[in-house]
């Protein structure tokens, strides 16, 4: 089910607000803006960034940014009693009364692939070896797109640095016209501005958010794992409840059958 991730668009517009307003107080709205600042610091951010990483890579880093606004993810501990009360189930009525609970899942969902492998009648270990296989893909995938993020965050700055000295030495070389200072100090400024604003306000606080909401899918993507080998298995699914407790916080432990 798609959420929408308040906490990280209240952070982000509250924080870019914040600037804003404070722009907008001191009424020199305009003086902000400046073009070669703006091609210095994001054009030489995303440029240099793309340096250390494929052109894919870059590409699909941009795409994860919407996973941070719009998740998918339902709780691990909803998660575990979904997968208990299907264990239960199964375990009167056999592994192929799952294909009825299949059809309300989405089609490239972690857990709709692993109920498939038990319908498909493969054991329990080749599921596991399969669903980690899977797993692991999708963990060097996240982290290559917070790498990507935590890069840029790096790179930010450094294009601001590197446009402050473009503007200080433009203003040095042309002392005798003072019509060119006011641009070129503009440019020195104003790109360490955007490099900070872009680095501390963007680029880092959304790699954050995707190493966090990696973590919450692949300890949600364990619980199906661990609940299609135990189906699979046809054991006792308090067991199931026990090994699922293992993986949980102790906050959103499951007591199905207390």
């Amino acid at each position: 089910m798609t959420k929408i991730d308040f906490a990280t668009i209240f952070g982000l517009f509250g924080g870019f607000s914040v600037i804003t307003g404070a722009v907008i107080l001191g009424g020199s709205v305009g003086s902000f803006f400046n073009v070669p600042a703006v091609l210095i610091v994001l054009g030489g951010t995303f440029l240099v960034t793309t340096v250390s990483f494929s052109i894919g890579e870059v590409i699909r880093a941009q795409k994860l940014i919407g996973t941070t606004l719009f998740g998918r993810n339902d709780a691990p501990d909803q998660a575990a009693y979904s997968m208990l009360d299907l264990a239960e189930q199964c375990r009167g009525k056999g592994v192929l009364h799952l294909q009825n609970h299949m059809q309300t899942l989405e089609e490239d969902s972690f857990q709709r692939k692993s109920l498939q492998l038990v319908v498909d009648g493969l054991p329990a270990e080749e599921v596991n070896r399969i669903l980690q296989n899977d797993l692991n893909g999708m963990i060097a995938r996240h982290n290559s797109g917070s790498g990507v993020l935590r890069k840029a965050a790096e790179v930010a700055p450094a294009m601001g640095l590197i446009g402050t000295l473009v503007g200080l030495v433009q203003m040095l070389s042309n002392l005798n016209d003072p019509t060119t200072i006011g641009p070129a100090m503009a440019v020195a400024l104003l790109t360490t501005f955007y490099g900070a604003v872009l680095a501390n306000m963007f680029f880092n606080p959304l790699a954050s958010k995707l190493e966090r909401n990696s973590a919450e899918e692949v300890l949600l993507n364990r619980v199906f794992m661990l609940g299609a080998a135990s189906i699979g298995r046809q054991e006792n699914p308090r067991r199931l409840e026990m090994l699922i407790n293992t993986l949980l916080p102790p906050s959103n432990r499951v007591q199905y059958f207390s």
